[in-house]
């Protein structure tokens, strides 16, 4: 509760930082009426009076703090619809696309992970940490492209002449929709979304790994007789995981961020692309919208982490 409240001024000064970079840019919240012919300066004038914004920016952003709190966050001039409900409609791909490359990455990281610790400096090793390092410095655009490129244009050649291409864009096809055509769909976004966490996860695992594994308890609980699989998992795992969470929790931006590339690349309609386009048609509210969504979320995840530092270690306490 008291992490909570105190997340609540962070969010405050957030808001204010946001409100103040995204007005202040050129031409401000009637940027996309400024290149109309057919809008005269008079027109303007009257558009500034009547949305409030010859009014000075901290009563602008207490009348937008106001708004906001009922959960109305203005007009979107590039959709021609309330913001909430633009960013509603996008919000569910994005969450599709954002869990399902969180799972992917988490589990395969940590799968890889505790195998390279289990078997350091052997030929396994070498070969997870080489793909772990290529991963970690690999642009996520360019990997997009590639995956395109062999697995959408070329395709994967099977036995007796069969190929597999699978969709290169969009949530799913315009002439049918099941779940197995949406879930062809997401392989190529979660695939480019989920290798940049997924090779960081299993550096960090890996190296908390061997640390645990090292450690006088794990050896205890060996000469005790127990099984190497309870020693690994019950013992060495829940351990090793505490600086996992710290990674997850700050890797969550950099996941956002590469929804933004990814959907742009895939052509999902996610709330990356809305946030492009927005950006693209200099739509001041509905990027206000987007960025405080966000960083309620990137709060939240931060929460959740230190939830999860409790009960990984009963030691954590935040009183």
């Amino acid at each position: 509760m008291r992490r909570t409240l105190q997340a609540i001024p962070l969010l405050i000064l957030i808001s204010m930082i946001l409100f103040g970079i995204t007005n202040n840019a050129p031409g401000g919240a009637l940027a996309p009426y400024l290149q109309n012919p057919h809008i005269t300066p008079a027109d303007i004038a009257r558009l500034k009076h009547n949305l409030g914004l010859d009014q000075p920016l901290p009563v602008q952003y207490f009348h937008w703090v106001g708004h906001a709190i009922r959960g109305d966050f203005g007009w979107s001039t590039s959709n021609a619809e309330p913001v909430f409900d633009a960013i509603m409609q996008r919000f569910g791909a994005t969450v599709e696309l954002m869990g399902a490359s969180l799972l992917v990455a988490l589990t395969l990281g940590l799968a890889a992970g505790i195998f390279s610790a289990v078997l350091p400096y052997s030929v396994w090793d070498y070969i997870i940490t080489g793909f772990a390092f290529f991963g970690q410095s690999m642009p996520i655009f360019w990997f997009a492209l590639m995956l395109q490129l062999g697995l959408a244009v070329h395709g994967i050649p099977l036995p007796g002449g069969y190929m597999i291409q699978l969709p290169s864009a969009g949530i799913s096809s315009l002439d049918t929709f099941n779940l197995g055509d949406r879930l062809d769909h997401l392989v190529l976004p979660t695939i480019a979304l989920s290798f940049l966490s997924l090779a960081l996860y299993s550096r960090f695992t890996r190296s908390s790994m061997l640390e645990v594994l090292s450690a006088d308890y794990i050896r205890t609980a060996a000469a005790k007789g127990l099984p190497f699989h309870t020693i690994l998992l019950k013992h060495g795992l829940k351990n090793a995981l505490i600086p996992v969470v710290t990674i997850v929790a700050i890797s969550l931006p950099s996941l956002i961020a590469g929804a933004v590339v990814t959907e742009t690349i895939f052509a999902w309609p996610g709330m990356g692309r809305l946030f492009i386009n927005a950006l693209q048609q200099g739509d001041i509210a509905l990027l206000m919208g987007y960025l405080c969504l966000v960083s309620v979320l990137v709060v939240f995840s931060n929460l959740l982490a230190d939830v999860a530092y409790a009960w990984l270690d009963p030691r954590v306490k935040y009183d």
